[in-house]
């Protein structure tokens, strides 16, 4: 073949590729971490019907699928292991599969929710992390799988997990692997070297809740935002320097949602606890945060909210659960769903979408609009609790639910 037919055929399969680099979804809420997609990631028009491509058994467990360099990595839990699995996400077939023994038992009051894992891994220059439910920190070579380095933190903490299991999705900056490990009352927000597994610096200030962080700049200093176990804190990124916290509790100790951010502002809530929009910033070198504005109407349990625009979309907990829009700007409630749509939902939005995925299997497609909750489609996409966010294709969507994972195609 000359040169003009290779170049030819090299831009054939890209084309014609259902996943490039471009669609990665490398980490826990997408590129951004944020659950925003560019709408050429994602289905362009959703039908009436999707189509069943491939579904494979891969164990249980709530963790996310991701997608990077046009593979899916899925992390897993089968008879008292831990699975991480390499995809390909054209026919599902596996690429390359490992396993570590993780033996772990429930909390009483979370049995229902099985024995996890529940964080997503994140992949970033080549390594892919994971966080298991007892607390075993991993970096795989993603291209192999073969284990670079692990930490499971049984020598330097009474406990190596929080109540109910690590939930925490780790996060990759500037080649640090950021986690908050330990247990309840008595661990760290710690920064790894990404290649090597040494610890550049630790946060003891609180113990680990079940949110996990984000990455935003405020006043030129990068930072780690995460709600902890009894607060909301901003540490850098730099360093682990604590730079402003506020104290923020739920009943049972259950901070879960990720925060998100808002041109200058943080959006965050958790159980039963107002949404609540603040400003962190320096003055005469000293950090400060006030209140920008809080809605008591809606509140977020599980479910981490997505800005678009100046519209806020979430899942309130309130009336056995409720999608709903409010304005970041003000606060203000522009609607809210039906009730009784469930214990919990994924939310994500590309372009004009949402894409909604319920915890019964149940995948709605909205209209990201503020004047109504405008329902376009719905699908019925598993059989089994879907607590993991789905993976959204430019063909369709991965499901994982209880033990599976599939491909729903829109072709």
């Amino acid at each position: 073949m000359n040169a003009n037919g290779s170049k030819w055929m090299a831009f054939l399969i890209l084309i014609l590729s259902p996943v490039s680099r471009a669609d990665d979804w490398p980490q826990w809420r997408g590129p951004h971490r944020d659950g925003t997609m560019s709408p050429t990631a994602a289905p362009i028009s959703w039908p009436e019907q999707l189509k069943l491509r491939w579904k494979v058994t891969l164990g249980e467990g709530h963790s996310s699928p991701i997608l990077a360099g046009g593979r899916i990595y899925v992390f897993t839990r089968q008879q008292g292991k831990e699975y991480v699995s390499s995809i390909d996400p054209t026919n599902g077939k596996l690429i390359w599969q490992q396993f570590y023994t993780a033996p772990y038992t429930m909390n009483p009051a979370a049995e229902g929710h099985g024995e996890g894992p529940k964080s997503t891994p994140v992949l970033a220059d080549g390594r892919l992390y994971t966080f298991g439910i007892s607390g075993i920190l991993t970096c795989w070579d993603a291209a192999t799988g073969t284990v670079k380095w692990r930490k499971d933190f049984s020598k330097v903490y009474k406990a190596t997990s929080p109540l109910y299991g690590t939930a925490m999705s780790p996060v990759v900056d500037h080649g640090l692997a950021i986690a908050h490990v330990g247990g309840h009352d008595d661990g760290a927000l710690t920064a790894f070297d990404g290649g090597t597994g040494e610890v550049r610096w630790r946060w003891t200030g609180d113990g680990p809740a079940y949110a996990s962080p984000i990455i935003v700049t405020r006043n030129g200093i990068r930072q780690v935002v995460t709600e902890t176990q009894n607060n909301v804190a901003g540490v850098s990124v730099a360093n682990g320097q604590l730079l402003w916290k506020i104290p923020f509790a739920t009943e049972y100790l259950q901070n879960i949602p990720s925060p998100v951010s808002y041109h200058d502002e943080l959006i965050f809530s958790g159980y039963a606890k107002p949404l609540t929009a603040i400003h962190a910033g320096e003055r005469a070198g000293q950090w400060f945060t006030e209140t920008v504005w809080r809605n008591a109407d809606v509140s977020l349990y599980m479910s981490s909210p997505v800005v678009a625009g100046d519209l806020l979309f979430g899942f309130s907990q309130f009336k056995k659960g409720q999608f709903f829009c409010v304005d970041a700007r003000t606060g203000a409630t522009q609607w809210t769903s039906p009730p009784r749509q469930g214990d919990n939902a994924a939310v994500l939005v590309s372009g004009e979408d949402l894409i909604l995925l319920k915890d019964d299997g149940e995948l709605l497609i909205a209209r990201a609009t503020g004047r109504a909750f405008e329902l376009l489609r719905h699908y019925q996409v598993a059989d089994s609790p879907t607590w993991a966010h789905p993976l959204v294709l430019r063909n369709g969507v991965v499901i994982k639910d209880s033990t599976t994972l599939a491909l729903w195609t829109v072709d």
